[in-house]
């Protein structure tokens, strides 16, 4: 380093400190970014890469940004996933000896963003920690620190850790050094996450109050973890992070990871967007804070029938009064992001027409408390009562800020006339000095008799009066002082007015210092608020929820569903949300569904593309829908509550890790039976498809067998295995029910309904056919088909001749023994037996029989 410069020697020592950041160092009016970084740079921003002298023998690599509109290339960055540290210029350079000093302001990364494009309105941005304990749990921990609210857990799995990250979709993830690197891996693989480093679990000083919930010394171990993070890369304020809270997954549904992706539940297969999920249908809230508290419930639904039960209430009520609903969504209009208002007020970087918001906002509760107030139920003044004005802070920013404030906090008119004595003193110097201005303009002119004369101001000379050269004889010798000589005019100036200028310019200057003083003084007052202002948002947030759950149920029909005590499950021309919005009521075909004592696993069989998945589907979010305490598609519902859902539903495959389809299917599978109680749903979807028809059908089996004799759950089993139809006979719990179609003139028509008892056909080839394959392919199939469904005589006379080979060949003879009851009992059912006639599964099951018998 000794042969760089002073100014790049300082630039590498502060970049040794980030190595995995862009450092973003500030020169005047740029950042600039040297050496690797400024290459890296230059092809992700695609922003021009130079070089410049540093003292070595070759030049140093260079590219650079201008500082004004840094922002946008920030955020290019952190939308990549990469981590910028803000460098910036601590000391006046005038008063600098030597080298400015320069120091990391703040460390920006996906995580911990506070503003920005990347910052959406309806979604959290959460920053994650994960702490590995010896005895093989995890502490688990996130915030947010746009909104300021953060929860640890104890998980008892890595499988755990991964269902949470993927639920709360954390851009940012922080281990300690020395994680394991093959979790590291994983995660890098599979999820679109920034991977970051803490040491200390030390707990920071000043945040005793943010952990006082949390218990167990695992949970503040893992906490600590991100709240040292947060202040070591934030290196300010974080007063609006409210007490962590402490939940168990076990207080909620668990739906893994695949079920989430196979029920599209917060965004779509094939896109990866929100439209067409079951958030997109649920979202009529009207805020961003209800937009994000929607997204959680939709996360996480509930196991106590009594939270689930009170939401009930609180929709039925608003669907029932309409225009209390209508009020209130008009008013909730008005109201903006509270959470994050509070948050930026915390960190620093609120504006006066955040303040201004803010204001607004308030002044909604009122009328918000009297609409809530007017709805008939008992919880209802519970929840006005939440609903806190917060007056003492809208009358701070009534009088001291003004209506229509500049973005800009440092550039003045922000406060408003009367709220300081001195700003106000300071003002009136100013307005009458120019007005002082104005007056000498008209007696200067009646002086002199020079029409055009007049008075103007600039940075550089500042107050001057501008006489054009051929009126220059008219002026009186000895009172004015010439300033500047222009090419057709003179400017000059007097005593009295160097005098004035020098004390307007003193007033507007002490002006602007003095109005930022100022302001920053208000936003310390509305930082003792942000508590109230954080309750007051989660109230809001939940009533915008719930009138969105009113709203959709009034327009699509849904119904209040039931909870039964005996895991019964009865859904009456239930449908599936989602597709039935696209399709539109007319057109989707409704479907019943029960499941009891007696019914418990549901084997569903028909033609492809005749809505086996969607009937599964629409099952598993009626179930959801109602947990999370919004009413059901359906004309009348009945519900056990469950406490797992898990789906094995389409095909995928995981080129990264190395897994086929089938491997992916046999993975999904696993993770339902070895997770699944009785008290779960179960849906698989073609089970078997991606090995041999035998293999297959085996494994299907099998798993229906294990499901119904060991695991008891509601299960929905699709499957194009004809064979396994038979299975009702011998599992009295599992019963056969099939989708409906019917042939006219060679077409199949699906008819889209559910009926009890197995499909008789599959309808393959006509399915190829509205895919419009090759007509000789199609003739083709259809004749291999015939064949293969009617044994013909030659396979009859092979089977007859290979039956007479196996009499006729000679065999060494044996010690005869006399047979016992049993054996004779076992060739008898042999003889009887009509192979021709039988499948192979059935076949099989006898042959297991007659063993049983001989055993």
């Amino acid at each position: 380093m000794a042969t760089y410069t002073p100014m790049i020697q300082q630039y590498l020592d502060i970049k040794a400190h980030y190595p995995d950041a862009f450092l973003f160092f500030r020169l005047g009016d740029f950042y600039e970014m040297f050496f690797d970084d400024a290459v890296k740079a230059s092809q992700e921003l695609e922003i021009t890469l130079t070089s410049r002298d540093g003292g070595a023998e070759e030049r140093i690599p260079m590219c650079g940004v201008p500082y004004h509109s840094a922002q946008g290339y920030i955020e290019q960055l952190i939308e990549k996933g990469y981590k910028v540290a803000i460098c910036e210029q601590v000391e006046d350079p005038k008063t600098a000896k030597g080298v400015v000093r320069r120091e990391v302001v703040q460390l920006i990364t996906p995580g911990t963003l506070m503003e920005g494009k990347q910052l959406l309105e309806k979604e959290n941005n959460y920053l994650a920690t994960v702490t590995a304990f010896d005895d093989g749990t995890y502490g688990f921990a996130y915030a947010d620190l746009s909104t300021g609210e953060s929860r640890v857990a104890l998980l008892s799995s890595w499988e755990d850790v991964i269902n949470e990250l993927y639920a709360i979709g954390a851009k940012e993830l922080v281990i300690s050094p020395d994680f394991s690197q093959t979790c590291c891996q994983s995660l890098k693989e599979r999820y679109d996450m920034t991977l970051s480093y803490e040491e200390s679990t030390a707990l920071p000083e000043g945040f005793l109050s943010v952990v006082q919930t949390l218990g167990q010394d695992k949970l503040k171990t893992a906490f600590a973890r991100l709240l040292n993070y947060l202040v070591r890369t934030q290196k300010r304020s974080l007063d609006h992070l409210q007490p962590a809270q402490v939940y168990h997954v076990n207080q909620y549904m668990k739906i893994d990871v695949y079920s989430k992706r196979n029920l599209e539940l917060t965004e779509t297969i094939r896109t990866k967007g929100r439209k067409g999920s079951l958030l997109w249908l649920l979202d009529e809230t009207v805020t961003a804070m209800g937009g994000r508290l929607l997204k959680q419930w939709l996360d996480r639904p509930l196991l106590d029938k009594r939270v689930i039960e009170w939401r009930f209430h609180m929709v039925e009520t608003l669907l029932n009064q309409y225009f209390e609903r209508q009020e209130l969504r008009a008013l909730l209009r008005e109201v903006y992001d509270l959470e994050r208002l509070a948050g930026r007020v915390a960190y620093g970087n609120v504006n006066a027409r955040d303040f201004i918001q803010l204001k607004k906002s308030l002044l909604q509760i009122p009328s918000l408390k009297e609409v809530v107030g007017r709805l008939v139920h008992e919880e209802a003044g519970y929840l006005a009562d939440k609903l806190d004005p917060c007056t003492e802070l809208v009358d701070l920013l009534e009088r001291s800020i003004q209506d229509h404030p500049p973005l800009s906090v440092k550039e003045g008119n922000i406060i408003k006339d009367g709220y300081n004595e001195t700003l106000d003193r300071f003002r009136d110097a100013s307005r009458n000095g120019k007005t002082w201005i104005a007056q000498l303009e008209s007696q200067e002119r009646e002086l002199t008799g020079i029409k055009s004369l007049k008075i103007g101001y600039n940075r550089v000379f500042g107050y001057y009066i501008e006489v054009t050269k051929a009126n220059l004889h008219l002026l009186p010798e000895g009172r004015y002082e010439r300033k500047q000589t222009l090419a057709n005019a003179e400017r000059f100036v007097t005593r009295e007015l160097k005098e004035k200028e020098a004390l307007i310019l003193e007033a507007e200057e002490k002006s602007m210092e003095l109005e930022y003083e100022l302001f920053v003084q208000i936003r310390e007052q509305v930082k003792q608020f942000i508590p109230r202002l954080q309750a007051l948002a989660k109230t809001i947030s939940e009533l915008d929820v719930l009138q969105s759950f009113a709203t959709v149920s009034e327009e699509r029909r849904y119904v209040r569903p039931r909870f039964s005590s005996d895991r019964e499950l009865f859904v009456r021309a239930g449908r599936h949300p989602v597709v039935e919005k696209v399709l539109g009521t007319q057109t989707y075909v409704p479907n019943d569904c029960l499941m009891n004592a007696e019914r418990e696993l549901l084997l569903i069989t028909g033609p492809n593309m005749s809505g086996k998945s969607t009937y599964m589907r629409q099952i598993a979010l009626t179930a959801i829908m109602a947990q999370i305490g919004c009413f059901v598609p359906a004309d009348e519902a009945v519900l056990p509550i469950f406490d797992q859902v898990f789906t094995r539903i389409g095909a995928a495959d995981d080129l990264v890790s190395g897994q086929s389809t089938f491997m992916v299917e046999m993975l999904e599978a696993r993770n339902a039976i070895v997770h699944a109680t009785q008290n779960s749903l179960i849906l698989f979807d073609e089970i078997g498809r991606g090995t041999s028809t035998y293999d297959g059908m085996a494994l299907a089996q099998a798993m229906i067998e294990y499901i119904h004799d060991h695991i008891g759950a509601k299960t929905l089993f699709s499957t194009h295995y004809h064979e396994l139809t038979v299975l009702e006979q011998a599992l009295p719990r599992l019963k056969n029910v099939h989708v409906s179609a019917i042939e006219e003139n060679g077409k199949v028509v699906f008819l889209h309904k559910i009926e009890d008892g197995p499909a008789d056909r599959s309808y393959g080839i006509h399915v190829a056919e509205l895919a419009e394959l090759p007509p000789s392919l199609i003739e083709r199939a259809k004749a291999i088909l015939a064949q293969l469904e009617q044994p013909s005589e030659t396979k009859s006379a092979s089977f007859e001749q290979l039956s007479l080979f196996a009499e006729k060949e000679e065999r060494p003879k044996e010690k005869e023994h006399p047979l016992s009851k049993k054996e004779k009992e076992a060739i008898r059912l042999l003889q009887s037996l009509n192979l021709l006639d039988m499948t192979p599964l059935q076949a099989l099951n006898q042959l297991y029989e007659i063993q049983k018998m001989l055993k």
